[in-house]
């Protein structure tokens, strides 16, 4: 169904990569400690790991049901003239046989919610690891960028500065003013943009850590991190495999083929072995009297008859639902491969805009240098310098966005992969 090789070539890893916890590849002991903590505390990651320990007990039961049963009992009876009353005691035993794929079915139903459970579970990880990830990496982008926002709004008060003395000795204009304040208005607008939505991440973050009050308390140190986490190798088959939804739809596969194995088996005759043993004794007058003791042992044989027909559609009906499960797991691998494709031209994307906004970082790094030495030689206005050195900041604002988009990619690259395997340590004990 997959090609061998992925269209998009993988980033190159290192040998030694350790795939069970990839945003350590960030290197930023801030982002672990939230994630860590996040992946210990969040409400929703609880709940899956209580549904999976649910599951897991189940699963390891489900045979017990073809186990031989033993029930005892107790009644009273009164004969109909009430001239005696008779205590019955007495013991039932069935042992249901299971066969014709009862047996096998059941344990593909129990085996299929666990396995829903544990990739439920995974995917609400996935999902967790994911969103702090982004809401960190975005916050520490705001966080660089508000510092050159404020040099900015001084560059624009010591340019208007200067239009004024230039007004005032009547070389401009006041229609020259127009311009930088109306920049002034919107970087002001932009700044305090910035901040609300970096006071918008903290409380994100503080939903996922299961916390009443906002994350990131000290946002003053944060920055983008230097390094890029490493990208698992392998083939599409192989990485797509540990994807929580193609986990569950190969869950729901099983699920169905239980089912069906049941229904199948309900067409055919359903064997147990029954047996009891039932003691009276008559108690009339408070006295005992006339105690008698039965018992009988022998098979049970259920034989569909007249609802045939009702079990025989129920049976093809579960075929069909088998038949879809499966198409329904085809669907999902082709859903996840071309996801993963998209994200790994989207992380190529990003790469080269980062590398082009760093040339040209560069290109505005010089300019902003050679105009401010002809300032110092007079050759030019003091104005020119002050856009020179505004330009250079619009790129390193840039600079900034390129670094977090493609940081970004790379979540979002992990999160197409499925997040890879569970942390050693994380993983509910039954």
């Amino acid at each position: 169904m997959l090609p061998a090789q992925w269209h998009n070539p993988l980033p190159a890893a290192p040998a030694n990569a350790d795939l069970q916890a990839w945003w350590l590849g960030f290197g930023d002991p801030t982002l672990d400690a939230l994630i860590a903590r996040a992946l210990a505390d969040n409400a929703d990651v609880g709940a899956a790991s209580e549904r999976l320990l649910a599951a897991r007990q189940l699963q390891v039961h489900a045979g017990d049901r073809y186990l031989p049963y033993l029930r005892a009992k107790t009644d009273e009876v009164i004969s109909p003239n009430a001239s005696a009353a008779f205590l019955l005691a007495g013991l039932d035993a069935v042992w249901e046989a299971g066969l014709f794929g009862r047996r096998e079915g059941t344990r593909r139903l129990a085996q299929a919610e666990l396995d829903m459970a544990s990739a439920t579970l995974e995917g609400a990880r996935v999902s967790l690891v994911g969103e702090v990830a982004a809401d960190y990496l975005q916050a520490a982008a705001i966080n660089q960028k508000l510092p050159l926002l404020a040099q900015q709004q001084t560059l624009l008060h010591q340019h208007i500065a200067l239009l004024q003395q230039r007004i005032a000795l009547g070389l401009a204009s006041d229609l020259d003013l127009n311009e930088p304040r109306h920049q002034l208005v919107l970087l002001q607008a932009n700044q305090q943009e910035l901040v609300h939505q970096l006071q918008s991440l903290r409380w994100q973050l503080a939903v996922l850590l299961a916390t009443s009050t906002p994350a990131l308390t000290d946002t003053s140190t944060l920055t983008l991190p230097q390094q890029l986490p490493f990208t698992p190798t392998g083939l599409p088959a192989d990485l797509l495999r540990t994807r929580p939804d193609v986990r569950l739809a190969e869950a729901r596969v099983l699920q169905e083929a239980g089912a069906e194995a049941l229904a199948a088996a309900e067409r055919l005759p359903n064997f147990a072995l029954v047996g009891n043993l039932v003691t009276a004794g008559n108690i009339a007058r408070h006295r005992n009297t006339n105690e008698y003791t039965l018992g009988s042992i022998g098979p049970l044989i259920d034989i569909p008859l007249f609802d045939w027909g009702q079990r025989r559609a129920n049976a093809l009906a579960h075929g069909h639902l088998l038949q879809a499960a499966t198409q329904a797991y085809r669907q999902v691998i082709l859903t996840a491969y071309s996801e993963v494709e998209m994200t790994l031209d989207e992380v190529r994307l990003r790469q080269q805009r980062e590398v082009d906004q760093l040339i040209a970082g560069q290109a505005a790094s010089l300019v902003a240098r050679q105009v401010s030495i002809r300032v110092k030689l007079g050759l030019t206005s003091p104005l020119q310098e002050g856009l020179s050195q505004s330009v250079q900041i619009d790129t390193e604002l840039a600079q900034i966005d390129a670094k977090a988009a493609r940081a970004l990619s790379y979540v979002a690259l992990f999160k197409a992969l499925g997040g890879a395997s569970m942390p050693t340590g994380v993983a509910p004990k039954p």
